[in-house]
């Protein structure tokens, strides 16, 4: 079973990849010569994708077949990685295929999760989407930092900004193979959720104050992700070491932070209380604009960020779980904040604000606070 769980372990992997759009931005911003605030449109076709494609890929998924969901996903993603590998596009067309990666990558989300209890033994599913995910905190962290580490490795550095994606597209073409090979007999009883009844629940409060959680929550990861590096720059690093101390660094305190709360038995929402204290130290940190507080803000961020969505996600569940595929359509829509969120804060960049721009991702995580504190002690465990 856990040779037969790979394909999909590496599924999660590449969907990590998405993450380093962010990163990106600022080898983008320099090669076509934006402001921060155009370069921000990588992640913001990324993400915009989730909240058009999210709950139609779960409708699709029911009609095709969870792998090939996956197939389909993977296929749109080697596409989107294929067409900078082998010519130097247009700005326009980078986007494009920026957003088709976004398109494959909200497939792979909304197959990968059900179809881990398809390959799993029987009661190791959760042990088995828990490691997945930490799978997908590997792929972030790592695609992140060969972002800066092509630029100096003699093969890729011809390529200048574009080295990175061959990379990307042989880890895509590796998951399509593998997903392909896989024999698997797919349960059929999973009903995905219609849009309306999902936008339904959006009525009340308490589902209305989570989505907006998640909204924000997102929004300020991918802040982080694509603004430490030229913080870092700023403050006198190297490009590779930006990377490295910037993005890798929060990215790869998440997988740290993933991979450890499986461990953990605590009270989901004692656990996003202390999630969301840690994350707001954290951006309060970077908010000084000191460097060595800087990186101090990344490690505590990374570590408050990591489980804020497990434990918002399980809290919310638990209000209605008769209605918690509605509840996860609605909460895979919500990771649209990773495409306005930073346009905000790319603004403030724009305004020669420096590290007071980080106002953005601070409020987001004092809302994140102040929604940790409402509402009574469920028992639910981390």
């Amino acid at each position: 079973m856990k040779f037969k769980a790979f394909p999909i372990f590496l599924s999660f992997l590449v969907m990590g990849i998405a993450d380093a759009m962010g990163p990106m931005a600022s080898a983008v911003e320099k090669n076509y010569e934006l402001s921060a605030l155009m370069a921000t449109l990588l992640t913001f076709f990324v993400f915009i994708a989730f909240a058009v494609f999210s709950v139609p890929g779960g409708l699709l998924a029911a009609r095709i077949g969870k792998k090939n969901l996956l197939l389909l996903g993977l296929g749109l993603n080697i596409v989107a990685m294929a067409v900078p590998t082998f010519i130097n596009p247009g700005f326009t067309l980078l986007l494009v295929c920026i957003f088709i990666l976004g398109i494959g990558t909200t497939f792979l989300q909304v197959a990968g999760n059900p179809i881990m209890r398809d390959v799993s033994a029987e009661g190791a599913y959760s042990r088995n989407l828990a490691l997945a995910q930490g799978f997908k905190g590997l792929g972030s962290a790592g695609s992140s930092y060969l972002v800066g580490l092509v630029l100096i490795l003699p093969f890729f550095a011809t390529m200048g900004w574009r080295g990175v994606f061959p990379v990307f597209l042989l880890f895509m073409i590796l998951a399509f193979v593998s997903v392909l090979t896989l024999k698997i007999d797919e349960t059929l009883t999973d009903v995905p959720p219609g849009i309306g009844s999902s936008l339904k629940l959006i009525k009340q409060p308490v589902f209305a104050l989570a989505v907006l959680g998640i909204f924000l929550y997102v929004g300020a990861e991918v802040c982080l992700a694509r603004f430490l590096k030229p913080t870092l720059e700023s403050f006198g690093f190297a490009p590779d070491k930006a990377a490295l101390w910037g993005p890798t660094l929060f990215l790869g305190t998440l997988t740290f932070g993933r991979l450890t709360a499986g461990s953990l038995k605590i009270n989901a929402r004692t656990f996003f209380r202390i999630s969301a204290a840690l994350g707001l130290a954290g951006v309060a940190l970077i908010l000084t604009g000191q460097e060595y507080l800087t990186l101090a803000g990344v490690v505590l961020g990374g570590l408050g960020f990591a489980n804020i969505w497990p434990m918002l996600f399980a809290i919310t569940i638990e209000e209605k779980p008769e209605q918690s595929s509605e509840l996860s359509g609605l909460m895979v829509m919500a990771i649209s904040g990773g495409a306005i969120v930073p346009l905000v804060m790319g603004e403030l960049t724009d305004s020669g604000m420096g590290a007071i721009s980080y106002i953005v991702p601070f409020i987001c995580f004092a809302y994140l606070l102040i929604l940790s504190l409402k509402g009574k002690k469920k028992r639910v465990t981390a």
